[in-house]
């Protein structure tokens, strides 16, 4: 399935080994990796069409299903579950009312869905005319060609804090920084901080190795300084540089994974920049242009925009946290089949059979 902006193989937990390094093993063959242009499998030969949604019904009373988000190495052997995907999340009720987990509406459906990752909750409210999911329908969203049916996607407040450094503003390396943790840790910087505009395409951001030292270093210190401890084997934080906005959004964005540049812009990770824009005296706030008025933040990045609708309040030691968070994605059903894995290696002599 397409969700938002990314690409995925949806699977029933039940049909994937219950093992995760036996899962991990079987899903690296599945999607082709570790190959650059994964020609053996279902990849994309990028991160963004290189991932996985494992789905199956929640024991948790505050769920109808529970969604695994894996995200599989392109050109490494490495299988992640450190972080949440909010694109492919567009898909996963849908899916759970394919696969008979949940009842479809007569006009709408509501899944409410826990990330397993995270252990955090959201819902997915899309259209099921006469009880079957519909794909068609005429919202647009930035970065996908063609139009599909909306997937509204509601985040209650994490339970996790906005600011998981207990500052608004950080220094590392000699770089201000904000630190916030709306639903993906995201390391917010201005652009100019690193010598570059904000404007470049991807690729000439990929290309400047000087640019990648100086964040690789600053995501390491980031990890520590957020409690994730060490990071050098995850994709978070993601890192996010801000600029001025260019096309009458809010603020111009290149977001990094963790040094490979994004060609959009992740849906939770856009819900940390729009909380972060929001905080007073942060990073980018002097960047952004807010409407005070409007709950709605237009979040441009290098292929188009990403709407979030964001807003925040102070908790019980008056400190900023997350009010409400919600944004509409769209997601389709690209093929519904079997997968032939390529076969497993071959054990050496002696090895386990």
């Amino acid at each position: 399935m397409r969700g938002g902006t990314s690409k995925g193989a949806y699977f029933l937990a039940g049909d994937l080994p219950a093992e995760p390094a036996a899962r991990d093993e079987l899903l690296l063959r599945i999607m082709g990796s570790p190959d650059a242009r994964q020609i053996d499998g279902l990849g994309g030969a990028h991160p963004l069409t290189s991932k996985v949604a494992v789905v199956s019904p929640s024991a948790d009373p505050h769920a109808d299903v529970d969604y695994l988000f894996l995200q599989v190495a392109v050109d490494r052997p490495e299988v992640s579950d450190r972080q949440n995907c909010g694109n492919i999340f567009a898909g996963i009720g849908p899916f759970a009312v394919e696969r008979g987990l949940v009842a479809a509406g007569e006009r709408e459906t509501v899944v409410r869905i826990r990330m397993v990752n995270s252990g955090d909750y959201a819902t997915a409210t899309f259209p099921t005319p006469g009880g079957r999911v519909d794909y068609t329908g005429d919202a647009e969203i930035s970065g996908v060609p063609g139009t599909a049916a909306p997937v509204v996607i509601e985040f209650p407040p994490g339970a996790s804090a906005l600011l998981p450094t207990g500052h608004v503003r950080d220094e590392i390396d000699g770089v201000q920084v904000t630190c916030v943790d709306n639903g993906m840790p995201t390391v917010l910087m201005a652009a100019t901080a690193l010598k570059v505009t904000g404007y470049e395409s991807p690729e000439d951001l990929e290309e400047d190795t000087e640019l990648a030292a100086r964040l690789r270093a600053i995501r390491l210190k980031a990890g520590r300084l957020m409690g994730l401890g060490d990071v050098s084997e995850t994709t978070v934080p993601k890192l996010t540089l801000l600029a001025p906005p260019r096309h009458g959004g809010a603020v111009t964005t290149r977001t990094f994974i963790p040094v490979r540049c994004h060609t959009s812009i992740g849906v939770l990770g856009a819900a940390s920049v729009a909380a972060g824009l929001r905080i007073d005296r942060g990073v980018g706030a002097d960047l952004a242009r807010l409407d005070p008025g409007c709950d709605r933040v237009r979040i441009e990045h290098p292929t188009g925009f990403l709407d979030i609708e964001s807003s925040l309040g102070t908790d019980a030691e008056g400190r900023p946290s997350a009010r409400r968070t919600a944004v509409v994605r769209t997601a389709r059903k690209i093929f519904d089949g079997t997968v032939f894995p390529r076969a497993a290696a071959a054990q050496p002599l002696g090895g386990p059979r």
